[in-house]
């Protein structure tokens, strides 16, 4: 192996004399400032020695305090000394060789990347200083917004906005078609290995005069900013009305139904104990000798009289209120069956319009309707799967309607069975 000692020797010499300089209790001037470029620009990294002096016969740096190696771009001997170069930066920097001789060493970095971010250190031995200059390479790119849903919880549809390939990291939000910020919470972001941002928002939106919209990512560092529009066509807002009504109804009946049903069980408990209070009446009645002691009983009969005569009127007035919530539920499947049979004609016209799209001017427009087409269908299938919890819905109230039929049926026998035994006790208190 042939080893080259000249080169060994340089390199441990520019090494040493940067040491020694580095150890000298160097000054940072105060012209440090920010250079701003985007991917694939060439830049320009100044660095002038004031007043101007001849640089071509000195050693003079240029590097990243951050990187290892640091050194980015090095004259030595009357020439670009490149072998401790780090390797990120190879084909990518020069210096204007003509101007060294004014003082100026001003660094030139072709094809900046993201990886370039950093703060560079241009040090002159002469006056043993250094300069920083601080580089920001920053990206940006047109958000892209779509429909992704209807929001049958609020009538409002949902707008979903993202944005790639921005650096720094960027803001994002959104305008209604007054130029109003709208409120849709914090955006969401990532990075990728380079630490480039991916940002993405979601809001839902409900119908108004100008249902035009505005997504808006922006960087204010490096002064970049994007946005792009999306218009809501009236007819894909649901109803608010029925959409508010079809909630409260479901509401309603989910408290009426547990309702009903703790009340069934507690009355359940009553008859149990109302039989057994029945039962020991029947023995202690055989041995009732005086007229205080039925006097008595006759006025407990009657109290548990009116008790069971309030029982019925309240299972009666529930059983009326089931039985109108029932007609008004079955009138919200209805208009359920109507929904759907309306998403059914959008996405009919929206397949004929997508049919009858030609032409490349029209293909994005086409792509637009078949989004469309298929938040139709999501959102048909989300209706029929409604419909067919309201008709679960409507089974259990049936139900319960049939079982407070019965409660009521059983009341009546009971309060039928502590008439005649008033009517006995009543006898007897004749007798005596």
């Amino acid at each position: 192996m042939i080893h080259n000692p000249d080169g060994f020797i340089s390199g441990f010499f520019i090494s040493l004399i940067l040491l020694i300089h580095l150890n000298e209790g160097q000054q940072e001037a105060d012209s440090s400032q920010t250079i701003r470029a985007m991917p694939g620009d060439d830049v320009v990294l100044p660095c002038h020695v004031d007043p101007p002096q001849d640089l071509s016969q000195f050693t003079v740096e240029w590097g990243r305090p951050d990187l290892k190696p640091r050194f980015v771009h090095v004259w030595h001997n009357q020439k670009e000394y490149l072998a401790d170069q780090n390797k990120v930066f190879k084909g990518r920097t020069s210096l204007f060789n003509d101007k060294l001789k004014d003082g100026n060493f001003s660094l030139k970095l072709s094809d900046v990347r993201h990886s370039d971010n950093g703060r560079y250190r241009c040090y002159n031995p002469k006056e043993k200083t250094e300069y920083f200059i601080q580089l920001l390479v920053g990206s940006a790119s047109s958000p892209g917004a779509s429909l992704s849903g209807l929001d049958v919880s609020s009538s409002g549809v949902m707008l979903d906005c993202s944005a790639a390939g921005w650096y720094p990291e960027p803001e994002m939000f959104w305008l209604d078609g007054d130029g109003n910020i709208m409120s849709a919470g914090a955006a969401e972001k990532s990075t990728d290995p380079d630490g480039v941002y991916t940002v993405s928002s979601r809001v839902t939106v409900e119908k108004r005069n100008n249902n035009n919209f505005t997504c808006r990512v922006q960087q204010r560092d490096i002064n970049q900013s994007r946005e792009t529009h999306i218009h809501v066509p009236d007819d894909f807002f649901i109803n608010e009305s029925s959409c508010s009504v079809s909630i409260s109804f479901n509401v309603i009946l989910v408290v009426m139904f547990v309702l009903g049903v703790a009340f069934i069980i507690w009355m359940k408990k009553q008859n149990k104990n109302e039989k057994k209070k029945l039962k020991k009446i029947n023995e202690e009645q055989k041995n009732l000798i005086t007229a205080p002691r039925l006097e008595d009983e006759l006025e407990k009969r009657n109290k548990d009289q009116k008790i069971i005569d309030q029982q019925i009127k309240s299972l009666t007035e529930m059983l009326e209120e089931l039985k109108e919530q029932k007609k008004q539920f079955d009138d919200q499947t209805v208009e359920a069956d109507k929904m759907i049979e309306e998403d059914e004609k959008k996405f009919r016209a929206v397949d004929d319009e997508v049919t009858n799209q030609t032409g490349n001017v029209i293909e994005k427009k086409a792509q637009g309707y078949l989004k469309l087409k298929g938040i139709i269908v999501e959102t048909k299938e989300k209706l029929t799967e409604k419909k067919k919890g309201h008709q679960q819905v409507g089974y259990m109230t049936d139900k319960l309607i049939k079982r407070t039929n019965d409660e009521i049926n059983k009341l009546k026998e009971r309060k039928e069975e502590i008439e005649n035994h008033v009517k006995k006790i009543q006898k007897q208190l004749d007798e005596k």
